[in-house]
């Protein structure tokens, strides 16, 4: 079982809520194998609640509740890394980063945690701290 502190990005959540979802089995085992609370932004949070009320009109309160019952901890606010994540969205501009996968990114430097459960192939590209690369977990 992996330890707590995973970084958490937003497919993961959106399949394990969505029954639906192509990934949701990959997804329930994902979740199973991590100890929470995982680690997770508000940008990640924000694009799940979207998601998820094209799921269905209760889906972001499911994304929501899920921290409520302590699945995940907000664990980087934006407020205090504004230069770090503009210099990420500039460093990757060449690919479709997103605002939440350059707060993953500066969540994983700020914490020092590269286990990453992700289903999004950029994580294989991006790099934290000085040229780290993530364990992304849906790949073992």
């Amino acid at each position: 079982m992996n330890a707590p502190g995973v970084l958490l990005d937003t497919g993961p959540l959106v399949a394990l809520l969505s029954r639906d979802d192509a990934a949701h089995a990959q997804a329930l085992r994902l979740f199973a194998a991590c100890q929470p609370p995982l680690r997770v932004c508000e940008a990640v949070l924000a694009e799940a609640c979207v998601l998820m009320r094209k799921v269905h009109r209760q889906g972001p309160a499911e994304v929501i509740a899920l921290g409520r019952r302590g699945v995940f901890a907000v664990a980087l606010s934006l407020d205090e890394h504004w230069d770090q994540v503009e210099g990420l969205l500039a460093k990757y501009a060449d690919r479709p980063i997103a605002l939440a996968d350059a707060c993953v990114i500066r969540c994983a430097e700020v914490h020092g945690e590269p286990r990453i459960m992700t289903f999004d192939a950029d994580f294989e590209v991006y790099r934290w701290g000085r040229n780290r690369k993530f364990e992304r977990l849906d790949l073992e």
